[in-house]
């Protein structure tokens, strides 16, 4: 996987600058190791006239297997043979992308204390990328660089094969970038378009990628015309990530035009106030609605049933009245992915010693789950087929039986409020089923009564007085210290 870019200059002001706004010095071949494989830095050449630095990825394919990384979405078939056979070594993808943020990571910033005026000014640039993947063809590569001050855009098709022109072009095409950009700005381009040319990302995407995205296109991909693709293929299709991206970009788009900055029309609901405080994400209202009901209930020890990436065992680590917290996730990957978020590895002694994370299926009884204060389960229960769904009360309430459980789960009466949401459709595809208050007041009522619970039920995030509020909280309180079993017996 290869990459270079390329500057002219004068003897006042040689090409070789660009050692400095790379950070990485024209007369040394420099190593980094990275999560995939290794990544050199190297100046073919490197004159006053005329300087290029070449980034050069090593890809370990079979590393990436191990790792389950080999492809993400939109990537190879899943086959045994396909992990293995790809273009993950050869073909830029995310994997460079994530290698130019490890390697150039000062430059992409646009930080260089020895050359600022150098960094802050546009330079003569052409960057080549030998094997690009293009889902959409020499035509979106055009679509995607051309409206970003690119004097020249070439993405040359790869033919399939020379020895046999009747075959046609390949998907991949050899770019080449020419023009005067800040260092920065193209770096960014590069970083944001590449995995959104290919199409797959090999690593899952957490909310947090909202955030990159935003911060590598920061002053044009608000204005940018293929903004919704860009940023839909850069968060692989998750809708409720790019619906979060979309509306943050609007607000920059808006900020800019009025000439105000971001928080000024983010926290403007009425044009006659700037009293009003920052509209909060349901997904903050929804852990915060958590851990007020784990703090009224006195609740010391938790689990989180369903962890997924992490969110709530992060804030739950945050206070220290939870001294012993347990996250259960069926997904292995995601369990991955919560352990990198609390950074388990770089935890204390005391800190490690608060928080587990367990593998393990919510449909089956486990005794290591018994004996705790509190189970949490957010947004979980709308996953699980209806058939399996007893055998998840079971495991929970009258197996693990913790004093306090609290379920979150989406209220479908509340999705004729998004404006975004087709009609019909659930709130993500993965949901089995979404119900009306009523239902989840049914069935709550069923289970609370079936294993000695009370149950409240408390609203999370607006109330409409129509269509009620779009996440509802149900929460179990032990009424009855034995399982109905045993009150047989």
């Amino acid at each position: 996987m290869f990459l270079t870019i390329s500057t002219t200059g004068t003897l006042e002001r040689p090409a070789t600058d660009l050692g400095f706004l790379l950070h990485k010095h024209p007369d040394n071949a420099q190593t980094f190791s990275t999560s995939h494989g290794t990544a050199h830095v190297l100046y073919p050449e490197a004159s006053a006239e005329r300087c290029t630095a070449a980034l050069l990825l090593e890809v370990d394919p079979v590393g990436l297997v191990r790792r389950g990384k080999g492809k993400g979405r939109g990537g190879a078939p899943d086959s045994a043979l396909a992990q293995y056979v790809n273009d993950r070594p050869y073909a830029a993808s995310s994997l460079l992308a994530v290698a130019l943020s490890t390697v150039f990571k000062s430059a992409l910033r646009g930080a260089c204390r020895a050359m600022p005026e150098r960094a802050a000014a546009p330079l003569p640039l052409r960057i080549e990328v030998p094997a690009l993947p293009a889902r959409g063809g020499a035509e979106l590569v055009h679509k995607l660089f051309g409206p970003l001050g690119w004097d020249t855009v070439e993405a040359e098709p790869v033919a399939l094969d020379t020895a046999f022109p009747e075959w046609g072009d390949s998907r991949y095409v050899r770019l080449v970038l020419e023009g005067e950009l800040r260092l920065a700005d193209a770096l960014n381009h590069l970083y944001v378009l590449l995995p959104v040319l290919d199409d797959a990302k090999h690593y899952w995407v957490a909310p947090d990628e909202v955030d990159k995205l935003l911060r590598a296109g920061d002053g044009w991909l608000a204005e940018h015309p293929e903004q919704k693709l860009i940023t839909s293929r850069y968060l692989s299709r998750r809708w409720g990530l790019t619906r979060d991206a979309m509306e943050r970009l609007e607000l920059v788009r808006l900020a800019e035009s009025d000439g105000l900055e971001v928080e000024d029309v983010d926290n403007a609901v009425d044009e006659t106030t700037d009293t009003e405080e920052k509209p909060v994400p349901l997904a903050e209202q929804r852990r915060a609605g958590i851990l007020a009901a784990l703090r009224a209930a006195d609740a010391t020890r938790v689990l989180d049933l369903g962890c997924g990436q992490g969110q709530l065992l992060q804030e739950l680590l945050k206070d220290v009245r939870f001294t012993d917290i347990v996250g259960v996730d069926v997904s292995v990957r995601a369990l991955t992915v919560a352990g990198r978020r609390l950074r388990l590895e770089r935890l204390g002694e005391r800190q490690a010693g608060r928080i587990t994370l367990i593998q393990g299926s919510l449909a089956y009884t486990d005794k290591r789950l018994t004996g705790y204060d509190a189970a949490v389960l957010s947004e979980v229960v709308e996953h699980v087929d209806l058939p399996r769904l007893p055998a998840l009360e079971y495991a929970v309430f009258g197996s693990a039986r913790p004093r306090t459980v609290l379920v979150t789960t989406p209220n479908v009466e509340y999705n004729v409020r998004w404006e975004s949401l087709p009609a019909g459709h659930v709130r993500h595809g993965d949901h089995r089923f979404e119900w009306t208050r009523q239902e989840f007041r049914t069935w709550a009522a069923r289970v609370a009564g079936q294993y000695g619970y009370g149950v409240e039920f408390t609203p999370i995030g607006p109330d409409d007085p129509e269509v009620g509020p779009p996440t509802q909280m149900a929460v179990f309180t032990q009424t009855s210290r034995t399982t109905p079993k045993e009150d047989t017996a």
